[in-house]
């Protein structure tokens, strides 16, 4: 089992920046595949960013790239989601996931484990 709990969301204005993070427990990770999804009112939830916690493979959405990073702390068993030049279109809950698949996941019913969600809001 893996506990994930995320934190870091709120109201920014477009162009700001946020740094969500995403605690994991229960289990050691390597060879844990985690991943980011974002969920817009009235749309499905869509895949972010992933990173293969072993080897550090990251992977990003399009419309992300140059803009998101994502990152670990193996110390602090931490995943991080970090966004710079935010835009209103960014706007979403944010769900951490995760699963033991390996490598770098992108569809969200390869996930086994998901967080509560953090609400990420930019306003124009």
């Amino acid at each position: 089992q893996v506990q994930l709990v995320e934190s870091g969301g709120g109201l920014v204005e477009a162009g700001g920046s946020l740094r969500l993070s995403c605690v994991a427990s229960g289990r050691t990770f390597s060879g844990l595949t985690m991943g980011w999804f974002r969920q817009a009112p009235g749309k499905e939830r869509e895949f972010v960013a992933a990173m293969y916690w072993s080897g550090g493979s990251t992977y990003y959405e399009d419309s992300v790239k140059g803009r998101f990073t994502i990152s670990r702390d193996n110390a602090k068993n931490t995943l991080y989601l970090q966004m710079n030049s935010l835009k209103p279109e960014d706007t979403a809950a944010y769900y951490c996931a995760a699963n033991w698949l390996g490598g770098v996941r992108t569809r969200e019913y390869e996930y086994d484990y998901w967080g509560q969600g953090t609400q990420v809001t930019v306003s124009s």
